[in-house]
């Protein structure tokens, strides 16, 4: 187990290497020269040619790409992130203060789409063709097919405005009022949620149907055994692998959800910050999230893998 675990992470490095070369070029193309930014936000025309010139040899902005990239990997490696252009502050500073926002969002979306989604698609394979299958059905493919800015105006109106249960937007964080900061992490989380929940909903029932018809299950329930034991242990466990694969495929593609998420609802999160930092053209934190972006990935990718051992103890590392 050890060894495939340092394996993964001698192979993460080319990776990152790859990604972090694509991510400086993209964002170097895209987001332009960031020293007509940092001079006030002036248009080239206004500012002084000779002033911008020099900013621009002081920041090593007229350099090569390649030097460019170079020196700002050496920095990298050691930790350091670069100096905001928008803000007084280092990026990693930045990144540090709003990365547990999106954590907590993430964590209580993931927890709340894998609580739902995986018991209602096993009701729904266990009640096959009944009513209970085509509402739990009808909700899934509702779920899923709403986009989350949707799912959150709707959840807003709903519980904010017209019922007044939930504030509509904001944050507090858990030390100043824990109460607040639960009732304004609930609608976010729900809204994030949603496409997680209708998508693991199809993927349960569609492989706990398949498994329901196996003899292991037959054999089982002929021993005597108790549905919930044959569901659990011999179904359940069973089925759990293609839905993990696409479990953690979902929680890669939930941070682009994130984003629209936390702008909906004010959260001071990550996704916020990379695109209030491309509107503003701060290269160095478009930059820095990206890293911590797909350093977030490869170790879920990680550990996704890893969970196939413990679901099926056939499968070994070595």
């Amino acid at each position: 187990m050890w060894k495939y675990i340092v394996r993964r992470v001698i192979h993460m490095i080319p990776v990152l290497f790859i990604l972090s070369i694509i991510g400086f070029l993209l964002m170097s193309v895209v987001l332009g020269d960031p020293v007509i930014l940092i001079l006030a936000g002036a248009e080239e025309g206004i500012v002084d040619p000779a002033e911008i010139e020099r900013l621009r040899e002081k920041m090593g902005f007229n350099r090569p790409l390649p030097v460019q990239y170079l020196d700002w990997m050496s920095h990298v490696l050691v930790g350091d992130l670069g100096r905001s252009f928008r803000l007084p502050f280092n990026v990693i500073e930045i990144i540090n203060q709003r990365i547990p926002v999106s954590l907590e969002l993430g964590l209580w979306s993931v927890l709340l789409g894998s609580c739902i989604g995986i018991p209602l698609g096993v009701m729904a394979a266990v009640k096959r063709e009944s009513k209970t299958d085509y509402g739990i059905s009808a909700l899934a493919v509702l779920l899923h097919a709403v986009p989350t800015f949707m799912l959150g105006v709707i959840l807003i109106f709903v519980f904010a405005v017209s019922l007044g249960w939930l504030p509509p937007s904001g944050y507090t964080s858990w030390g100043e009022d824990p109460v607040r900061h639960i009732k304004l992490m609930i609608l976010p989380s729900v809204s994030a949620a949603g496409f997680l929940i209708g998508l693991l909903v199809r993927y349960t029932r569609a492989t706990m149907l398949d498994v329901l018809g196996e003899r292991y299950v037959t054999v089982a329930r002929a021993k005597g055994l108790t549905e919930r034991i044959v569901l659990t242990r011999h179904a359940l466990r069973n089925a759990m692998i293609p839905v993990v694969t696409v479990m953690g495929l979902e929680i890669v593609s939930m941070f682009s959800g994130w984003v629209v998420t936390e702008t909906i609802y004010g959260l001071p999160g990550i996704g916020r910050l990379m695109l209030d930092a491309i509107f503003g053209r701060d290269m160095p934190v478009v930059q820095g999230v990206l890293i911590y972006i797909t350093v977030v990935v490869i170790i879920v990718n990680l550990l996704i893998d890893l969970s196939y051992a413990y679901l099926d103890p056939k499968i070994r590392y070595e």
